[in-house]
């Protein structure tokens, strides 16, 4: 979604904020499975991988706030090989657009999806935010010292979209794609993962599209905030990692 910089002290007053709002959701959890493999994944074998180790879909249907009621059919998966975290998300949208044509560029703007996730499960998060032709953005750090990865440290993530690579304007019209991400331990660049074995994360993961026809902003754990905002990881569900 858009991103909004706020310094870090208005940021966690903010989000400390949207903790009394109504009686949402709890924060979700989910098992991430562990994968055998005895090559290097590439993106494009990510979806038949998760079918054959029975890996299923998790809804991305948390319509956060009432301006934004629009809500695609979107959804993801999420594996990891001990080294790599696999991710494949699957979306039904009435509108496609990926004007973003290079990495670390606006692609929350267009259909995108995306996954944040702190590997220490505080306030210190990485977000993966990917649009439907592949161009990838990352970021990390805390409120306020979020500084974008290096184009070198971007290109270790594998990435596959069932729409190709090349940028395009937005196509109107009911739209199914996959999107799939193999994200080595080695991208979390602020952090040493030697292995994801046994990890806790906190996460979430989301569909939006800033500029699409219809915007929106859907989440897998619930937010309780007033207006939409992804970066906010008091929100954050629960990863744990076999």
């Amino acid at each position: 979604m858009k991103h909004l910089f706020y310094p870090s002290l208005v940021l966690a007053a903010f989000c400390a904020a949207g903790t009394s709002l109504g009686h949402a959701q709890q924060p979700k959890q989910l098992n991430v499975k562990k994968v055998q493999v005895s090559a290097p994944v590439e993106a494009q074998d990510v979806p038949a991988l998760m079918d054959r180790n029975g890996v299923e879909f998790q809804p991305i249907d948390q319509v956060n706030w009432k301006e934004y009621p629009y809500k695609p059919q979107a959804a993801f998966r999420i594996a990891h090989t001990g080294k790599e975290i696999l991710v494949n998300y699957r979306v039904t949208e009435a509108s496609v657009r990926a004007v973003a044509a290079a990495d670390n560029g606006k692609v929350w703007e267009d259909a995108c999806a995306e996954f944040f996730v702190s590997p220490e499960a505080n306030d210190f998060y990485y977000n993966f935010e990917c649009n439907c032709a592949a161009k990838l953005l990352i970021q990390a750090g805390r409120p306020g010292d979020r500084p974008m990865a290096d184009p070198a440290v971007v290109a270790t993530v594998k990435r596959w979209s069932s729409l190709g690579s090349e940028s395009f304007e937005e196509r109107v019209g009911e739209c199914t794609w996959e999107l799939a991400l193999v994200i080595p331990a080695t991208a979390f660049f602020r952090h040493h993962l030697d292995t994801l074995d046994g990890k806790v994360m906190k996460g979430n993961f989301y569909k939006c599209g800033d500029k699409l026809q219809t915007p929106h902003f859907l989440s897998w754990s619930p937010i309780r905030l007033e207006k939409p905002q992804f970066h906010c990881p008091q929100f954050f569900g629960t990863l744990n990692f076999e």
